[in-house]
C-alpha cells in the first residue's frame, strides 16, 4: 500500500509505503462463523519482518462480518504510521440472518 497526502493546489506527496499479509484474514473469511458469538477473536497476527505491523492485530467476528484493525509502520519515510480496518461482509446468508 502506498500512502499520499492530499494537496488541494499541488501534487499529492508520497508519505511512505507499507505492506501486510492478507492470507490469515482470507483463511478466517472462509471459515463457517455463523454460530460464533459476535466480538470473538478468531485469529491473531503478530508483527514480523514479513509485514509492517506496529503491534499485534486481532481478526474478529463482529456483527456477521470479519474485521481486522491494524496499525502499520510506514517504510521509506522518516517516520509515520497508518491505521487500517479491513472488513469482509459475506453476501451468503448465514443461519443468523436466514428467513424461516
Amino acid at each position: 500500500m502506498q500512502v499520499y497526502d492530499k494537496d488541494t493546489f499541488s501534487m499529492d506527496d508520497k508519505m511512505g509505503d507499507a505492506e501486510f499479509d492478507i492470507i490469515c484474514f482470507m483463511e478466517v473469511v472462509k471459515m463457517e462463523l455463523a454460530d460464533i458469538p459476535s466480538g470473538s477473536i478468531i485469529a491473531k497476527v503478530k508483527p514480523s519482518r514479513e509485514n509492517c505491523l506496529a503491534e499485534e492485530s486481532d481478526i474478529i467476528w463482529e456483527n456477521d462480518k470479519v474485521v481486522q484493525k491494524m496499525v502499520l509502520r510506514l517504510r521509506n519515510v522518516e517516520c509515520g504510521e497508518v491505521e487500517l480496518e479491513l472488513e469482509w461482509v459475506s453476501l451468503r446468508p448465514t443461519t443468523s440472518n436466514k428467513s424461516h
